[in-house]
This record gives structure tokens, sequence and C-alpha cells, in this order.
């Protein structure tokens, strides 16, 4: 789910691997005494239950802990980790990661959280979790230039986040500042004569720049990554959020170089499209290097927004309605996911919306959430009926109990004069919950969408995305339905079953292995 999976009500998650019992002997004994619920044999082994000692203990603590792993039915999915979706009979699907580091030379799209301090080890591990000196670290290739796309940075933090060696090699920074943030900017940038600015142009009131992704060369070749993470030490310390890192994309020969591939997820493609909205000339090396380059094992497709009023088939090019065409093209048909299957969105800001639901977030955009892909013969498929919506957002006790305490809440904005005038949106929402990952206490600054089964055991698609629940973010149609208009830049990265390995070009839908209550709290 901007996404967290979560476990069954009663169910805590917090060790590491298992192992056999300790007896009990020399260990301190468990504060919640018989009312202890916790499952994690790490726990066993590091607290004595004196009630459960006497029983057989090692086939308790032998149980691993409950994860979720989401599978296409010839392939695996790539690694993620997300939240919890709570409905009243709850459940939802953990994306289990995968059993290696990101490296150099990976071959498959992978999902990562960021890691969290306060938080056991267990769930930093580098399965599935990452850091962003870990992302540039030299063992990932080695770096020759980078671009950074972001809404805030702090140049200084972020220039000490490269390796000592690379902190000279060129960095594009895509920003939105304007006026005192544009001073501020430039002045940190100024003590660091390798780094260039890039303003995007927000001509449209209320857009921002809100894309966060790296583009990052190498000698062996480049590497796309998009996250939720704005680059500012506090993003990356306490909060969850998420990472997509791609394998590294290889050089073309010059004569493969020269031809433009349809290829694959249309990924690449649809990136140059993306940075050619930008405009003027900064890009254009990023945009040569990517032509350069082979991103044919790039599984993912990539859904942007830009900001403009975008007519004709340019509306079908961004936000949502880029969203709806491509699971009406390549997601899985109405005779896989029906209208009983929830679309689960989760994220970390809410915009204004309309007075009711039906101008804009249980039309058009659920609309676009919920579309299926065609029937084998090639029609398109018409709704009879709209899902279940199940919005996952932060409730005051989460941000209260969080690490951070209700700083967190800096980072999850809902204006009280906009909820007073959506009051029916209370009745989609959904509290944060994330005991398998081990990041309930870790303020959610992710967004994830994805489509579930109702008892959540399969997926039907998966996104995770810097775009928050707003018509901004997403576009919202004008004139009669002619023209989509955007505010914002944004982009995420969707996962489709049929896009993992071509070997899964029929399979349908990601086959998750456990259930996963979630309970509404509104």
């Amino acid at each position: 789910m901007e996404s967290r999976l979560a476990e069954r009500p009663g169910q805590c998650s917090s060790g590491s691997t298992p192992g056999k019992a300790g007896g009990g002997q020399g260990k301190p004994v468990c504060k919640y005494g018989n009312q202890c619920y916790r499952k994690n044999p790490m726990h066993f082994q590091e607290y004595a239950h004196p009630d459960r000692d006497n029983k057989d203990t090692a086939e308790i603590e032998m149980q691993p802990p409950v994860t979720k792993k989401a599978k296409t039915e010839s392939t695996s999915m790539p690694s993620t980790s997300a939240s919890t979706s709570t409905s009243s009979d709850g459940t939802t699907a953990e994306i289990k990661p995968p059993a290696s580091s990101p490296a150099s030379g990976v071959s498959s799209p992978l999902f990562y959280l960021t890691k969290v301090r306060g938080i056991p080890d267990y769930y930093n591990n580098p399965n599935m979790a990452t850091g962003i000196k870990d992302i540039l670290s030299p063992s990932m290739g080695e770096l020759v230039a980078s671009a950074q796309f972001n809404y805030m940075f702090d140049i200084p933090w972020l220039m000490q986040q490269y390796p000592e060696s690379k902190r000279n090699m060129p960095l594009l920074i895509v920003h939105g500042e304007q006026r005192e943030g544009l001073i501020r900017l430039k002045t940190e940038a100024k003590p660091f004569p390798n780094i260039k600015l890039f303003q995007a142009k927000l001509e449209i009131m209320f857009g921002t720049h809100h894309s966060k992704m790296m583009l990052i060369a190498y000698k062996e070749g480049m590497r796309v990554v998009i996250h939720t993470a704005n680059l500012i030490a506090k993003d990356w310390d306490q909060k969850t959020q998420g990472v997509w890192i791609s394998p590294v994309f290889h050089q073309l020969t010059s004569a493969a170089a020269s031809q433009t591939s349809a290829e694959g997820t249309g990924f690449k493609q649809d990136l140059l499209d993306y940075l050619q909205a930008y405009g003027g000339t900064a890009l254009n090396e990023w945009k040569q290097r990517l032509k350069e380059h082979d991103l044919s094992s790039a599984r993912v497709r990539l859904i942007a927004s830009v900001p403009g009023a975008h007519t004709g088939a340019n509306m079908h090019k961004w936000g949502h309605l880029k969203l709806r065409k491509v699971l009406l093209q390549h997601g899985p048909p109405s005779s896989s996911v029906d209208e009983h299957w929830p679309v689960v969105g989760q994220f970390s800001s809410i915009g204004s919306l309309g007075p009711s639901s039906q101008q804009w977030l249980s039309s058009e955009w659920l609309l676009s959430l919920s579309t299926n892909g065609r029937k084998e013969a090639g029609a398109a498929v018409t709704m009879r009926k709209y899902p279940n919506l199940q919005l996952v957002f932060p409730t005051v006790e989460n941000v209260r109990n969080s690490l951070e305490g209700y700083m967190a809440g800096g980072s999850i904005p809902y204006a009280l004069k906009t909820a007073q005038k959506q009051p029916y949106l209370n009745d989609y929402l959904c509290h944060w919950k994330a005991d398998s990952t081990g990041r309930s206490r870790a303020a959610p600054h992710i967004k994830t969408y994805m489509r579930v089964s109702p008892d959540c055991s399969k997926l039907a698609w998966f996104l995770v995305t810097s775009a928050n629940l707003s018509k901004a973010a997403w576009g919202a149609l004008e004139k009669k339905g002619t023209q989509l208009k955007i505010r914002s830049y944004e982009i995420g990265v969707l996962y489709l079953p049929s896009d993992q390995l071509p070997t899964s070009r029929n399979s349908r839908i990601f086959i998750c292995s456990e259930k996963c209550i979630v309970r509404r709290v509104y």
C-alpha cells in the first residue's frame, strides 16, 4: 500500500530469525505476563513467560513471524513492505522482500522501505530496508554523475550522504523553489561548484514540484530510483518511506541506441516524455543518457503527473487517466478482479476534494483506480458497480504514539478547514498499522495504492508514488471531460503481475500467501 501491509490484530512481529527456547532461566520476565500477545520467536528468546515456559515452548518459539508473500502464479513479486488498510472484516497483503539486498546489476525491480532509527534491527535488514547512503554507496556502482528531483532539499545534508570521493561529481538539483526558498537553495549550493540548479516551471496556482526521483550515472551504466522521501534529514530518520530501485541499465550499442524500442513496459519512453515536459535544456544530458541505455529490464510502469491543462491524447499520458489507461490495457481482467475487490489508498496528505464524494473521489478518480483489463476478445470491460474504497491515513493517536511524537504531524498535513468541508471522507478512512514491518510507530510519509481481493489473499496491482490524495496531484477533469487539469509534478511506479517476468505474461494476479486483518476505526 504509499503501502504498509499488516498482520492480524493481536499479533506483533518485532524480532529476528527464529531459534530454540532458552527455557526462561536467566531471562527477564515479560512485563505483560500472561497477557502477552506477541508471537515473534526472538521475543521468547529474550523474555521469560512462566505460564508458557512449562508448556511446549519449543513449538511456540520455532514458529516464524507472520509474513505475507505476494507473487504471481509463476513468479515472485518484487520486494516490498507496506502498511495496513483496515476495514470492517479487514485484510491486507504483504509483499515479502527478496533474499538479496540492492546491488549493482540486480535483475528485478525492487521495492524497499527506508531504514528507521529506533526499531529492532531485524526490520532494518538489507532485504527489506535501505537508506540514502546505501543507495549512493559505491557497492551500487561507480558514480560519475547524478540528478536529484524533489520537493524539499537540505543541500549540505544531502552532500554528506554521498561517498566522500564522489562529492565533487556533477549533481543536478531539480526543484520548484521560488522567492525566499530559491534564495535559500542558491545560498546552500554556492559552496559546491559541481551543483547546478534547475527550477521546474510551476505556472498553475497551488502547484508544487513534488516528484521524488534520482537519476544516477555509473561507469558501468545508470540507475533510476523513485521514492517518497524529501531530501532532508528527518525524512530518512524515523518515518516510513518507500523506495523503488531499478536494476543497473547498461549502455546500448550505437546502432541500438538510435532506435526507439517499444518493448517491455514502455518505461523508457514514459520517462523520456516526463523529462521532456520540463522544457528547457538542463535535462538534455540526462535525456541523452537514457536514450543510450537499455531500460527494458524495468519491470514496472511509470505513472507520472506534470502541470497543465491536458487535452486530446495527452490527457491519458498523465495522472489518474494514465493509470486508467495502463490498467485497461495491461491490468488483470474482470474475470480475475470484480467489483468486490476494494481499492486501497495510503498517503500522507489530503487536499480539497470537493463538497461531495461524487464530485471527484468516488467518481472519476475511483473509476481510474478500479479499471480492469480488457477481455481476451479485446472489448473493454464495463463496470457494473464501483468497488469499496479504503483510505489509510494516520489518526491523532498514530501521531501521538509515533517515534517522533506530535512533531510527526508536520509531515502529515490535512487542514482543519478542508476537513470540515468534506466530512464524507471519514466514511472511507482507516488507521495506520504496520506491525509486520515494525513500523506502526514510524509515521507514514509513503504513498501507496492497490487493488486487493476481499480476503486479501490476492493483489491485482500495486503503486508506490509521490502523489497524495489531491486533485493537484492526480488531475481533475474539466470542460465536460475534455481536459485534465494537473497542478503538480508527481512520479511513481506501478507493479503489474504480467510485467514481472517474460514467463509471467499470462499471469493474471499476485497471490498472497496469508490473510491480514485490518480494522476500520472511523
